[in-house]
């Protein structure tokens, strides 16, 4: 007979009948040992476990070994082992918390081979659920820690990006300039920024880098180091490309295409100038287009080009228009279509350009209008730049009050 590993014990005051099945156990490569009472073996249930009891006892005994079990070693089954004579003895027994029953005396020996089939089948099935609840409280308590130092990533991650962004209500070269940006993770792949680039030229740009999350948000750190990057090389005076639309964005695909990592973004860039009245600008496959609103019409602006950073070697068609006297622009990223309520893109184009010629040209007016702070949950990131002319409007302004 192969050894096995499983422990069995007897208590039974009867010595004969608890040798005798002690002696069979054995026989068939289990550890038996076989106690008098329970007293006796008591030490027995915190220094070896059993993995099953036989036991003759009562009902109540049997009742209070089992809760004492439960408590301090887990899953022993207990086998009741009695002279019944009737079946409520049988059926008390099994009451009290026996997993089984067996007739005494133990002349057919296969029956307790049965008995011991069925509750190893269970004690198997209670260990391995036993297992995997460990295991999985270990999973969850892992994944737990897991999310935790992910939002705390993603809470610094977010800190980063807010100080990346430019001021609020600036004033630049006669232009008042405002942004609006709302993520619909906590990570937004939606960046903005405008910054004078002399005392005539003043640049704005919006970006939406493909898909979402970490890696999204890390192109928007890459797109505003570049900039700054840009900004000092023109003071220094080793290279003026940030001047040019078109070479600012070359530089981004360049850079995009060195990290590898296999993001693009859409682009609009434009430069103002204040003293010429113009805005010349590129776009990088950016949607929808800004929208300008001048005296007597409000409209999208016209243009086209490659998205940014897919191609090695792609050129931008650099258009120019003239500024009236006032105007504003608008600059939106794509996510700003998913929450107008028109059911065709030209319908929700529509709406856009109606908002804003009526009279909707502010940040505040425009989230006011949108209900953007009521929504639980965007469907896309969401960014906004206005860019209102106001020389002319103070001017006016001032001689009004001259007069």
């Amino acid at each position: 007979m192969t050894a096995r590993t499983e422990r069995i014990l007897i208590i039974d005051p009867d010595e004969a009948a608890r040798n005798d099945l002690d002696q069979y156990l054995i026989s068939r490569g289990f550890y038996a040992q076989g106690c008098a009472s329970i007293s006796e073996c008591r030490q027995l249930f915190t220094e070896q476990p059993p993995d099953v009891i036989f036991a003759d006892l009562s009902p109540s005994a049997i009742s209070e070994l089992v809760s004492v079990l439960n408590v301090t070693v887990g899953l022993t089954p207990l086998v009741a082992c009695s002279h019944a004579t009737d079946a409520t003895q049988v059926i008390e027994a099994l009451r009290a918390g026996a997993a089984d029953f067996i007739l005494k005396p133990l002349s057919d020996k296969s029956v307790v081979d049965d008995v011991l089939g069925r509750l190893f089948d269970r004690i198997r099935i209670h260990r391995l659920n036993h297992l995997y609840r460990q295991e999985l409280e270990e999973a969850n308590s892992d994944l737990r820690e897991g999310i935790s130092e992910l939002r705390a990533d993603q809470r610094a991650g977010r800190k980063v990006q807010l100080r990346m962004l430019p001021d609020h209500q600036v004033m630049l070269n006669g232009l008042a300039i405002d942004h609006l940006i709302k993520p619909s993770l906590f990570l937004s792949g939606d960046f903005l920024d405008y910054f004078r680039i002399s005392d005539d030229q003043t640049l704005v740009y919006i970006a939406d880098v493909s898909g979402h999350g970490a890696s999204s948000a890390f192109v928007t750190v890459l797109l505003k180091n570049l900039t700054n990057r840009l900004q000092r090389n023109m003071r220094r005076g080793s290279s003026d490309d940030i001047l040019y639309p078109e070479r600012f964005l070359q530089r981004i695909n360049s850079e995009l295409l060195d990290t590898g990592l296999g993001k693009h973004v859409t682009v609009f860039v434009g430069i103002i100038s204040s003293a010429a009245r113009t805005l010349r600008y590129a776009v990088g496959a950016h949607f929808p287009m800004p929208v300008i609103a001048q005296p007597g019409e409000t409209r999208f602006l016209e243009g086209s080009g490659l998205p940014v950073g897919l191609f090695e070697d792609p050129e931008w068609e650099v258009y120019e228009i003239p500024l009236s006297t006032p105007f504003s622009l608008f600059l939106f990223s794509d996510g700003i279509l998913e929450v107008l309520k028109a059911e065709s893109l030209i319908k929700k184009e529509e709406q856009l350009l109606e908002l804003i010629s009526g009279g909707r040209h502010t940040i505040a007016s425009l989230n006011e209008a949108l209900h953007l702070d009521g929504m639980a949950e965007l469907p896309d990131d969401i960014a906004i730049v206005s860019v209102t002319d106001v020389t002319m409007s103070d001017a006016n302004e001032n001689k009004r009050i001259g007069n």
